[in-house]
């Protein structure tokens, strides 16, 4: 009898759901020393370009795949906004809730899927999702589920893994990428599985200018990109229509 896409998806959920409980307590050290702490510069860049948003005390934020809450917390430094950050992975959310000591009104974070996120429809103003995009089961529901709980005019704001446009230097990336990285983060996680999916998911993710495509296909207008050192990340913004 042949696997359904419905079964495909929950077993890659599943499994990518396991892989982050795996490495939660090192998932930190690990981003910011592969990435050599470039990765919080772009996280920056998020919150400068909602910054209008997170100005305003009446407007709610919801971080996506927020992880162990790094972005969350970017967008929550110096804003009005109220931000809350929503992950699948129990682990990584307990990370997360070990920082809320730095921010004067902690984030409250909830536990939920980023294919079916337990808010009502039209309920936010912006809603992000830094480096978890690539590794939801199917991208185009992906972005049509938060395309959902946006408010119309609302803010849709990702920061991805990407594909250097250069012909050398994305060479040199993905060698980075494919054969240092998972012995690095192998070493010091004691998961190299973890980070030999990275460089595999990042591989089948789409273009910069493909990804735009799905996001307008989604219901996303004005939608742009801005590359990142060199486009091994990109930020793609769009309004909901």
């Amino acid at each position: 009898m042949p696997v359904t896409t419905d079964a495909k998806e929950a077993a890659h959920s599943h499994a990518v759901k396991e892989m982050f409980a795996g490495i939660a307590g090192r998932y930190d050290l690990l981003n910011h020393v592969l990435s050599l702490n470039i990765d919080k510069r772009w996280r920056r860049k998020v919150r400068n370009l909602l910054q209008p948003i997170l100005d305003n005390e009446n407007a709610v934020v919801l971080d996506v795949a927020c992880g162990t809450g790094d972005l969350s917390l970017e967008l929550a430094q110096n804003g009005k906004a109220k931000v809350i950050g929503t992950d699948f992975c129990r682990p990584m959310l307990a990370v997360a809730q070990e920082k809320n000591g730095g921010i004067s009104a902690a984030i409250p974070y909830v536990e939920a899927d980023a294919m079916q996120l337990s808010f009502a429809d039209n309920s936010f103003d912006a809603v992000t999702i830094a480096f978890g995009l690539r590794n939801l089961p199917n991208y185009e529901n992906g972005l049509k589920e938060l395309n959902r709980i946006l408010k119309p005019g609302g803010t849709l704001v990702i920061l991805e893994c990407s594909h250097p446009p250069l012909p050398g230097f994305r060479q040199l990336y993905h060698f980075y990428f494919g054969r240092v990285l998972p012995r690095i983060g192998g070493l010091v996680s004691g998961s190299r599985g973890a980070y030999e999916y990275l460089p595999d998911s990042v591989s089948k993710f789409p273009e910069q200018k493909t990804l735009v495509a799905m996001m307008e296909k989604a219901g996303f207008s004005n939608v742009k990109y801005q590359n990142l050192t060199g486009g091994i990340s990109a930020i793609h913004s769009g309004i909901k229509s």
